[in-house]
């Protein structure tokens, strides 16, 4: 549906920063607005550029049925009542050790829609107004070779969030220059945004809001554990001014040669780990507060950590980054320990996002991330 009318003021507020700078997604194309989850569907994956305009909820439950099979109850689920995360079997995760020792089968029954996400085809833009533009029941994934594409000021929820292996809300693998920005995330069954094993170059998540407030929580407190998944291989990946709370884990775990600036964030109330950094994940995080969050790096983490650990230490930041690097703050909170400086040369040559100091970056972050804040 064409609304020239419309239109004249609709499209990407801002441009993106670090990594994926130069990514422009549906660029000048009129903006269309999908008249339902099938022209929606259609437009997201056609070879035609386009600025796709969410005005309202487009609700994929229900719209390709129902799968009732065996499934599992991990061995960690052991909350009272009702209060944990079951699982679906995918890649056979419930017979192949990943469930515990003294996992149970049990039926399970979930929505197919949210296991099978949309793939976005390259120079696309998807764009909500206001804070109307909703996604629920699917994911988005860009992948094989999709490039170019902006997610900006929608809200992607309800992926089957009673089961582990429910659905991903969006799914980056083998693609590049990826702009996610403004988005609100919650209520997912698996991860909120995971990059894949095959390389993803250039990716800019910003100024989103990754809400791991659930009734379902594989660590039985009502928070999420599946958050951000980052193990691409070789991946670039800028994660700026994002708002991620309640959350238990995973948030993000790095791998896969993937290198991460984590810059000007605020986690809140996670009651497990923040940061996983497997071998071969990089990390630089700059000028972060961490309020009551009880592990801001998992122990053990083998991969390669510089933590702004001092204003001397942070001068060496310069060189590749352009800035000494900015303290990070934590309140009733663990540490975030590393200060490995010798992958700083992959740096070299990309576009970088800009570090504030933390004093403020909980308030602003806080009323800034997420959806209708544009």
């Amino acid at each position: 549906m064409l609304l020239a009318g419309r239109s004249v003021a609709v499209g990407v507020v801002g441009t993106p920063e670090g990594f994926a700078a130069s990514t422009t997604g549906g660029g000048s194309a009129t903006p269309q607005y999908p008249a339902d989850i099938a022209e929606l569907k259609t437009w997201l994956t056609d070879s035609t550029t386009r600025v796709i305009v969410l005005n309202k909820e487009y609700n994929f439950i229900g719209s390709e049925g129902s799968v009732t099979e065996t499934g599992c109850r991990p061995a960690s689920n052991k909350c009272p009542g009702d209060g944990g995360q079951d699982a679906i079997n995918h890649a056979d995760w419930c017979t192949n050790g990943n469930a515990g020792t003294g996992a149970t089968s049990i039926s399970v029954t979930y929505d197919k829609a949210g296991v099978s996400p949309i793939d976005v085809a390259p120079n696309k833009s998807i764009i909500g107004i206001g804070s109307s533009g909703v996604i629920r029941g699917k994911g988005l994934r860009i992948a094989n070779g999709s490039k170019n594409v902006i997610i900006q000021n929608i809200r992607i929820t309800e992926l089957n969030p009673q089961y582990i292996w429910g659905g991903d809300a969006v799914t980056i693998a083998g693609a590049d220059l990826v702009w996610i920005d403004h988005v609100k995330i919650s209520l997912i069954g698996r991860q909120f945004v995971v990059l894949g094993t095959t390389a993803s170059n250039s990716v800019s998540i910003t100024n989103n809001e990754f809400d791991g407030s659930t009734s379902w929580s594989a660590t039985c407190d009502n928070h999420h554990y599946w958050a951000l998944y980052f193990t691409g291989s070789s991946d670039l990946v800028t994660l700026k001014g994002n708002y991620i709370h309640h959350t238990s884990g995973r948030s993000p775990k790095v791998g896969g040669n993937s290198l991460i600036h984590a810059v000007n964030n605020y986690w809140y109330a996670n009651s497990g780990h923040a940061f996983d950094v497997a071998s071969g994940g990089y990390v630089v995080a700059e000028g972060n507060v961490f309020q009551n969050v009880v592990t801001p790096l998992l122990s053990g983490s083998a991969g390669s950590v510089f933590s702004s650990p001092d204003t001397t230490t942070n001068k060496a930041c310069s060189t590749y980054l352009g800035h000494v690097c900015q303290l990070n703050a934590f309140g009733s909170s663990g540490t975030l320990t590393g200060s490995v400086t010798s992958f700083f040369s992959n740096f070299n040559g990309k576009t970088v996002a800009s570090a504030a100091a933390n004093s403020g970056v909980a308030s602003s972050v806080k009323g800034n991330a997420g959806v209708g804040k544009v």
